[in-house]
C-alpha cells in the first residue's frame, strides 16, 4: 500500500527529473569532459613530439594535399614558394593571450602550383575594432617554418565580407582555408600553416598552447559523482518516505488558518 504513494504526481516528477539529470551527467557531461582531456592530452603530446624534431618537407607530412588530423596536426615543416597577397584576409573577433587581435592570413603558392593558406601571425586592433596597418607580406620566393593546423569551423558558416568598416580588408569569421579560397576564388589545399617566429612575412608569431592537463578529468569525476549523488539521494528519500511513519504513509494534516483557530478558540469557549 506505501508503495502506491509513490505513484503521486509529485513523487513521479521528481524522480523523473532526477534520473534524467543522472543520465545527462553519465552520458553527455561527464563523456564531454572525457573528451576535451584526450583531445588536451593529443595537443600535449602532438607539440611534445614536434619540439624537438626537425621540421620536415610539407608534402612529406601532408603528401598530394591531405588534410590535416591528429596524426600531423602541430607538426613542423618546411614549404618553398610566393605569397599572394591579393587574395589575403583577416580573422576577426580573436583572442590572443587575453586580448583581443586580429590574425593575418595569407594563401601561398607552392613550386607545384597548388597554394595553401599561411597564418602570418596577429595584429592588435586600432581603437578596439578596426584593423591596423601591419607590414605586407614579402615578394618573390621565400622559404617558410610553420605549423600543420587543422582548419577552424565558424559554427554559423558566415562567409568572408568586406565593407566599409574593414578598412579595405577581407574579413573571416574562423581560420578556415575553405572560406577564404572561396572570397578569393582560389583553391587552398585543407587546413592551414602557422608560421614561425623569424619565417619571412612573420607578424607576430602565434604562441603555441601551453601544455597542460587542465581541469577537464576532474570535471568528469565530478559529473559521474553528481549523477550517482542523485540517485543515491533518490533512493534514500524513498526508502526513508514509504517506512513506516515516514512522510508519505499517511496524509499530513491541514494547518489552520489564523482565522480557523481562531474560530475554534471561540467555539470551545462557548
Amino acid at each position: 500500500m506505501r508503495l502506491r504513494l509513490l505513484l503521486r504526481p509529485g513523487w513521479l516528477l521528481l524522480a523523473f527529473v532526477v534520473v534524467v539529470f543522472a543520465a545527462a551527467c553519465f552520458t553527455l557531461l561527464a563523456p564531454w569532459q572525457f573528451e576535451r582531456n584526450a583531445e588536451r592530452e593529443a595537443t600535449n603530446a602532438a607539440l611534445e613530439s614536434s619540439t624537438g624534431a626537425d621540421p620536415a618537407p610539407l608534402d612529406d607530412v601532408l603528401p598530394a594535399g591531405a588534410a590535416p588530423g591528429p596524426a600531423t596536426e602541430w607538426r613542423r615543416v618546411t614549404l618553398r614558394g610566393q605569397y599572394l597577397t591579393d587574395a589575403e584576409a583577416v580573422a576577426r573577433l580573436r583572442t590572443v593571450q587575453g586580448n583581443a587581435a586580429f590574425e593575418v592570413l595569407t594563401p601561398f603558392r607552392l613550386p607545384d602550383g597548388s597554394a595553401v593558406l599561411v597564418d602570418r601571425g596577429y595584429v592588435r586592433p586600432v581603437g578596439g575594432i578596426r584593423v591596423p596597418g601591419f607590414a605586407p607580406a614579402p615578394e618573390g620566393t621565400v622559404d617558410l617554418v610553420a605549423r600543420v593546423r587543422v582548419d577552424e569551423r565558424d559554427p554559423q558558416g558566415r562567409p568572408a565580407f568586406e565593407d566599409a568598416t574593414t578598412d579595405g580588408h577581407r574579413q573571416v569569421y574562423a581560420v578556415d582555408s575553405r572560406a577564404v579560397a572561396d572570397a578569393a576564388g582560389l583553391a587552398l589545399r585543407p587546413g592551414y600553416l602557422q608560421l614561425e617566429d623569424g619565417s619571412p612575412g612573420v607578424l607576430s608569431a602565434l604562441p603555441l598552447p601551453l601544455m597542460e592537463a587542465g581541469p577537464f578529468f576532474s570535471y568528469a569525476l565530478q559529473w559521474i559523482a553528481f549523477g550517482v549523488m542523485a540517485l543515491l539521494g533518490l533512493f534514500y528519500f524513498t526508502w526513508r518516505e514509504v517506512k513506516p511513519g515516514g512522510a508519505l504513509a499517511e496524509p499530513r494534516p491541514r494547518r489552520l488558518s489564523v482565522a480557523e483557530q481562531l474560530a475554534e478558540d471561540e467555539y470551545s469557549r462557548a
